[in-house]
């Protein structure tokens, strides 16, 4: 109710519009900006968001084992959540105190021994004409380290390398505390009529990720153990390194045997021909156990990833975010495949009901 004697001015102030068609374009052109600068905002933001996504990986690690936990101890989520963390830092430790002191001196072996095969190999190249002088490889391998420099900038240091592993656990441990809490979250940023099918896409995507980490954690135990074993009896120097190293890489599908491989036939080579032959043997073996007898028995109670599918995207994700996006190439992949297999389910049920229709 306005007081006596107040003017109110009358017609459309500057600031405002009234024709529908205006209103409409501004809307539209309000989107395209908001798209534009979340996708900068992104760019920007690339290797703390691949942090927070690691975070989330190594949550869903936790959360696997807690549920497993669950299926014998019915107990409280927390105690379940500490028994995890517990055994793993018990292994951890463990593992180092029993071994710590052979493998510290393994490593200096192993890479006393890769600089002095490269040497050799760069030098038999050079004398059948296959590759550059010294005084060029100087040069390719100074513009390489460059081109590694810049690609692990923002790790910078070891130090730097240490904070992000340790935000990633602490991360990982606060949300396998109380996913749900997260979860409801990210439920109320979306439009409530579209909260159903988005809880539905992140259960999909969660249980796919939990089942593709169960199969890594089989097959790097796998791999690390049969390499140390068939390494060990071949008399292979430094075989616990190449098989703990093994067993760490097979995480990375792919490109991770493919490292392995190459460092245990060069030790191989190193002791003899003898050892060097063995080691290819060891390799070949490993390598067929996992991908003809391993892979697909755990595939059919945890993921098929193609090969092909998976080392596509560790290429886009090496060349896009660096090691990290490497490392967390296969886990994006399953969580994408899973959405786009939830949207297809989705597209088939509408078709179907405007056919009954």
């Amino acid at each position: 109710m306005s007081e006596a004697g107040v003017r109110i001015v009358e017609g459309a102030s500057p600031n405002e519009v009234r024709d529908p068609a205006t209103r409409r374009e501004i809307k539209r052109a309000a989107v395209w900006l908001g798209m534009a600068s979340a996708i900068a905002l992104i760019v920007l933001l690339v290797q703390p968001l691949l942090i927070i996504f690691a975070g989330l990986v190594f949550a869903a690690m936790l959360d696997g084992g807690v549920r497993l936990l669950g299926r014998v101890l019915p107990i409280g989520r927390a105690w379940r959540l500490l028994i995890v963390c517990l055994l793993t830092v018990i292994f951890l430790i463990g593992t180092f105190v029993l071994t710590g002191v052979q493998v510290a001196e393994q490593v200096n072996q192993l890479r006393a021994t890769l600089e002095a095969q490269a040497v050799l190999l760069s030098s038999w190249l050079t004398s059948h004409g296959l590759m550059p002088g010294a005084s060029d490889i100087s040069g390719i391998a100074r513009q390489a380290m460059s081109s590694v420099g810049r690609l692990t900038s923002w790790v910078g240091t070891a130090v730097g390398a240490l904070t992000t592993i340790f935000m990633i656990l602490v991360i990982g441990l606060f949300i396998a505390m109380d996913p749900r809490v997260y979860e409801r979250g990210l439920q109320w940023m979306i439009p409530e009529e579209k909260r159903e099918e988005f809880a539905i896409v992140t259960e999909r995507m969660g249980y796919t990720l939990r089942r593709l980490l169960f199969g890594r954690i089989i097959g790097m135990v796998a791999e690390g153990l049969l390499t140390w074993i068939a390494l060990m009896i071949g008399g292979v120097p430094m075989a616990m390194i190449l098989g703990i190293l093994t067993g760490i890489l097979a995480f990375i599908p792919n490109i991770g045997a493919f490292i392995s491989g190459a460092l245990m036939i060069a030790v191989g080579f190193s002791a003899g021909a003898d050892t060097g032959i063995w080691a290819i043997g060891t390799y070949v073996i490993v390598q067929t156990f996992d991908g003809y007898v391993l892979i697909p028995m755990v595939a059919k109670r945890t993921v098929d990833m193609p090969p092909a599918l998976t080392l596509g995207a560790q290429i886009l994700a090496s060349a896009l975010f660096g090691i990290l996006g490497l490392a967390l190439a296969d886990p994006m992949t399953a969580m994408i495949k899973a959405a786009m297999e939830r949207r297809s389910e989705t597209v088939e049920d509408e078709r179907e009901q405007e056919a009954l229709a």
